[in-house]
């Protein structure tokens, strides 16, 4: 049964495993509330899970300790079960799909842990997890749904308060729901005024479905950048918890969270992976009623791979218009490229890419296209630039 003083052993028993990780106050994220973060992508392994599986590792009887340990994870659950196992001095095994980053590969090794590659996806690791402690007696660590975990990560609800008791509201990302569970438990046993809310993923809304159906819901499919959230069905212990507790969960789309991992490093000069941003995109793009409130949004991790990164930035200029892709139809004759050019210049947006083709059937024989990708401010910039390219006879394709 989980229950504060559990909570509280918990935060006990980690003040020698974990990192302290203070809130930081958010300017210039949004002029509706005042937002402040818990940057628990500054953790040690880059991620709160470290947190649940250290005191579900500290709780072993002797016999399992020596026994070891076996978890299944694509990302943090493995770094933060690695890391707590070899802090007790215990063997760790990890399945991992053979689909996994390289770099979440080697960052478990390095925390210890004796690592299975297993063919296909999560759920082929996992049934390969379970395989392997039932033959050798391996005590198995879930990701989620285990109230030890729970009381774990719950700690930081513990902190949050410790560090700021006038706080409104705290908002956290939502996959198997071990995370929110905690922290509602803790923060509504201390204060029931305080508001709780969950963030799920567009692509992977299980935990919003479950609360809808009043039972734990298994979705076909998911699909989100968030990875870390990208979960097809909560736990039992999650969902009881998380229906008790929580005052209401919310979905973001992969463009808002993209939006919010870009405004993170911008403002912040803070790195989170897609399920740390979610909570931030909730506030930012006013899906939660939080205006004029003291919020605490916890950035989860900050393991993100760097090629998505890479391709989560682009699409967070994209969506606040810092990035436009304009084709513009023009007679193909000299002088035409130079009159484009100056518009876009003389509005202050920067040329980053052209391209220019004759145009095919159906367009007029002297025609031609050209393609060209422009840095912009915002989208009223975006408007400016186009409507000045109309008034000067350019047609926009």
């Amino acid at each position: 049964m989980l229950t504060l003083d559990k909570i509280y052993h918990a935060s006990y028993v980690l003040k020698d495993v974990i990192r302290p990780t203070q809130l930081v106050r958010a300017t210039g994220i949004t002029d509706s509330c005042d937002v402040y973060l818990k940057p628990e992508n500054l953790q040690i392994t880059g991620s709160f899970k470290v947190r649940g599986s250290g005191y579900k590792i500290s709780q072993l009887s002797a016999e399992e300790k020596e026994r070891g340990v076996i978890a299944c994870s694509a990302g943090n659950h493995a770094q933060g079960v690695a890391l707590a196992a070899t802090k007790y001095g215990i063997k760790s095994l990890i399945c991992l799909p053979d689909g996994a980053p390289i770099s979440k590969v080697e960052a478990t090794k390095h925390y210890g842990a004796e690592v299975c590659m297993v063919p296909g996806v999560y759920d082929d690791a996992y049934n390969e997890a379970l395989r392997l402690r039932d033959e050798k007696n391996y005590t198995f660590i879930h990701p989620f749904d285990d109230e030890n975990v729970i009381a774990g990560q719950g700690t930081i609800g513990l902190e949050i308060l410790n560090e700021m008791p006038d706080v409104d509201a705290v908002v956290a990302a939502i996959g198997g729901g071990g995370l929110l569970s905690g922290v509602a438990c803790a923060i509504k046993n201390l204060n029931p005024n305080i508001k709780v809310y969950g963030v799920q993923a567009e692509g992977a809304p299980s935990m919003v479905e479950s609360i809808k159906e009043g039972k734990p819901v298994r979705l076909d499919k998911v699909s989100t950048i968030a990875d870390g959230i990208q979960v097809k069905e909560p736990g039992e212990h999650t969902f009881k918890y998380i229906q008790k507790y929580v005052d209401d969960i919310v979905t973001v789309s992969d463009d808002e969270i993209a939006s919010a991992i870009l405004a993170l490093i911008e403002s912040q000069k803070m790195v989170s992976e897609g399920a740390g941003a979610a909570p931030l995109a909730a506030v930012m793009f006013d899906k939660l009623p939080v205006k004029g409130k003291k919020v605490v949004c916890i950035v989860s991790g900050g393991n993100i791979d760097v090629t998505i990164l890479n391709r989560v930035i682009k699409r967070g200029l994209l969506r606040s218009g810092r990035q436009q892709t304009l084709c513009i139809e023009l007679q193909d004759k000299p002088g035409q490229l130079v009159a484009v050019s100056k518009i876009i210049a003389d509005l202050g947006a920067n040329v980053i890419s052209v391209h220019h083709e004759r145009a095919g059937e159906g367009s007029d024989v002297t025609a031609a296209y050209l393609r060209i990708v422009i840095e912009t401010r915002n989208f009223e910039h975006v408007a400016q630039i186009s409507e000045a390219l109309t008034s000067a006879g350019f047609k926009l394709v």
